[in-house]
């Protein structure tokens, strides 16, 4: 059998689907908190979306990102390479999305909420254990210890993410504040 013709298994292209929405979600964190960051050190222009003088939070393009992953899956049997694109959308989606999650959580506020850098590394972990733990069926099989060093491993980050949240609570917070209350509206 011709091997560049035959299709890899389902749960292989599931798992480069799941690494790929990883990687943009990633990606499009990082350039969303720095373009954010350089707007407002007015390094960059307002490259803000103003509509009838109401700025449009960036949430909003990842809520429509998500509804165009959704309606593509449930209208639409795509191919492998559209999966690929709904993959890199998707996670483009939630970057946008949760990278906003204090202020549509709470209905408001600074960009720099704690909440949003809990959700986003919330959901980043999530999207890392699917990606490279595989799906709750396959970790059934696997053994304990696997699952053990993922709870040791959790255990660890959360307490070194508690150090680094309080670090950045008193050293930046004030300054990132004061940096978006000074910035284009």
């Amino acid at each position: 059998m011709d091997t560049a013709t035959t299709k890899p298994a389902p749960h292989a292209d599931d798992r480069r689907l799941r690494r790929i929405a990883l990687a943009s979600f990633v990606i499009t964190v990082l350039v969303a908190r720095l373009l954010v960051y350089l707007i407002m050190a007015r390094t960059l222009p307002d490259l803000y979306l103003h509509l009838g003088g109401t700025h449009v939070h960036h949430l909003n393009f990842g809520i429509f990102a998500l509804a165009i992953v959704g309606a593509a899956l449930l209208f639409w049997t795509p191919g492998r390479r559209a999966r690929r694109v709904l993959a890199v959308l998707y996670g483009v989606g939630m970057a946008l999305t949760f990278d906003e999650f204090g202020m549509w959580l709470h209905l408001g506020g600074s960009y720099w909420q704690r909440s949003s850098f809990d959700a986003v590394v919330v959901v980043l972990g999530l999207f890392g254990l699917l990606a490279y733990g595989g799906t709750l069926r396959t970790l059934r099989r696997r053994s304990a210890l696997m699952l053990v060093a993922a709870v040791l491993l959790a255990g660890y980050f959360a307490y070194v993410y508690r150090d680094y949240a309080r670090l950045l609570a008193t050293s930046q917070a004030e300054r990132l504040h004061r940096l978006e209350a000074d910035g284009p509206r």
